[in-house]
């Protein structure tokens, strides 16, 4: 066996090792999509309700540090601390669903692609049966990622103006709070701080 065959046959024997982890991510995610799907319904649910948690929680963190007898200066320097770790809890909840987006593809590919050169190894030892299940393998594994994929994209859609429109009441409540404790201060711009920062992760 020269090397070329002996590189051929590791790298078929490391796709079709592949195999099972894939078809079972692919899997994974047709469980996990739609479970997203059903939290998003349940927050618009809420929100439209008026129910705003992350906001609420943020409010409670500023109310937390205004009773806070801090040295001077040091409350924009908190507030702004604050503000950041509400941001990247949003970032974090936003990448739940975002990994889906382009893992889902991504699966289906390599679930098409797997299964393929199986179909076709059975094709050449005249087994039509195993090539025929592997090929139905192979198209399911692709409507199962690109499906979770678009599901997945307009989740993320949703989430991502939710996120600026928190990020956007929370950075507004901590210029008032800052503005309130130091009565002419310099002015800080902590809202287009905070959108550049969630347009970033995005």
């Amino acid at each position: 066996m020269n090397i070329i065959s002996l590189i051929e046959q590791t790298l078929y024997e490391v796709s079709t090792g592949l195999y099972l982890p894939v078809i079972g991510g692919c899997a994974l995610l047709v469980l996990y999509t739609p479970l997203q799907l059903g939290i998003a319904l349940f927050d618009a649910w809420a929100r439209w309700r008026g129910a705003f948690p992350e906001q609420r929680a943020f409010a409670a963190g500023l109310e937390k540090l205004r009773q806070t007898r801090l040295p001077a200066g040091q409350l924009p320097i908190e507030v702004e601390r604050l503000l950041q770790m509400h941001e990247l809890a949003l970032s974090h909840r936003l990448d739940r669903i975002r990994f889906v987006i382009k893992v889902g593809p991504a699966l289906g590919l390599m679930g098409t692609l797997i299964p393929m050169g199986i179909s076709l190894a059975a094709l050449a030892e005249g087994n039509i049966p195993k090539m025929a299940g592997s090929m139905v393998t192979a198209f399911t594994a692709t409507v199962a990622g690109l499906g979770a994929g678009v599901l997945a994209y307009l989740i993320a859609l949703v989430r991502e103006r939710w996120a600026r429109e928190d990020v956007r009441e929370m950075a507004h409540a901590a210029e008032l709070a800052i503005a309130r404790a130091e009565q002419g201060a310099p002015a800080h711009h902590l809202q287009a701080e905070a959108d550049d920062a969630i347009a970033a992760a995005a």
